[in-house]
């Protein structure tokens, strides 16, 4: 039986991939040092005889190499949403480039192949639109966001690095915005805002005038996409957009939660943030080509099964 190791697989995407790695028969090591990872996202797998947890940070190297003899390394070891990686600059900058040469070694070391969880953080504020993965983007690399975008650019070197020196199988996900189940009510992030927001009826928050633009990927569809990249045989050194190009205004997601929920909430506008994105799409033809994929959960579906999630874990 395949060993597959998923960094970061006690948090949001993380947890969800481990599940479907193991219904597709695969053994799942998943590492995670619960910084924003969160043991309940994975109650369900701790008794399945091909799951096993291991609470270890990838940026010590004794931590991770030791777990050798595995075939496919999942690299999603990061905080990613803002108060997250605002609040842990140092622990987001590292797990993305200590972090990422600590797990390309023991890629290296089993002869694995390895993912790397990217971001569509890689774009900054784009002067692109839609985004293609030939765009170098325009990123502030002194900024407060620069922690996790800087970090995560030089993850996607580092990791093409060890593809052309030492032949090591690397895929790099850009992963584009993901909601669903198991998403934290404080994590910052716009659907677990509004949604927490509106089933409180406190007022949903929305920052600058809300015409800036986000496309939102729901988790089973980001699943299959990773699963797709990493076993595709014709994806070796490939740098693939993951995400659903359905682009919607802010401030028109605020409104279609606060109608789904049936809340009296209002909506507020607050200062947008600095660096903060004006447009976000993803240009997905490489993933449709090479991986056959592309998402099929429509967004108001999505939300309604996020929302009840909310609702079931008040």
């Amino acid at each position: 039986m395949e060993r597959v190791l998923v960094a970061g697989g006690a948090g949001f995407i993380g947890s969800h991939l481990c599940g479907e790695l193991i219904s597709r028969g695969y053994k799942v090591v998943c590492v995670d040092n619960l910084i924003t990872g969160d043991l309940r996202n994975i109650s369900h797998l701790k008794k399945h005889e091909n799951f096993e947890f291991i609470k270890a940070d990838i940026t010590h190297p004794s931590e991770v190499l030791s777990e050798s003899n595995v075939d496919y390394v999942f690299h999603l070891a990061s905080p990613a949403s803002p108060v997250d990686y605002q609040e842990h600059p140092f622990e987001t900058a590292m797990s993305n480039s200590s972090g990422t040469l600590n797990l390309l070694e023991l890629a290296l070391e089993s002869e694995a192949r390895f993912l790397f969880a990217s971001t569509s953080e890689v774009y900054g504020d784009p002067l692109v639109h839609p985004q293609k993965e030939e765009y170098w983007g325009n990123v502030n690399p002194v900024g407060p966001r620069s922690c996790y975008d800087e970090s995560k650019r030089f993850g996607e070197m580092i990791s093409m690095l060890y593809h052309r020196k030492y032949g090591v199988d690397v895929r790099i996900a850009r992963i584009f915005n993901t909601y669903g189940p198991r998403m934290r009510r404080n994590d910052g992030r716009v659907i677990p805002n509004f949604i927490t927001q509106a089933l409180a009826n406190q007022p949903i928050t929305v920052y600058g005038d809300g015409t800036q633009t986000r496309s939102f990927c729901y988790v089973s569809d980001m699943v299959e996409g990773l699963i797709r990249l990493m076993f595709a045989d014709n994806a070796a050194g490939k740098i693939v957009n993951l995400g659903n190009p359905d682009e919607r205004r802010v401030v028109d997601v605020a409104r279609l939660v606060r109608e789904i929920v049936g809340s009296r909430s209002e909506i507020v506008y607050f200062p947008l943030p600095k660096d903060d994105p004006k447009v976000r799409k993803p240009d997905i033809s490489k993933a449709k080509t090479l991986l056959s994929w592309g998402p099929k959960v429509c967004f108001e579906e999505g939300l309604t099964n996020t929302i009840n999630f909310f609702k079931q874990n008040e």
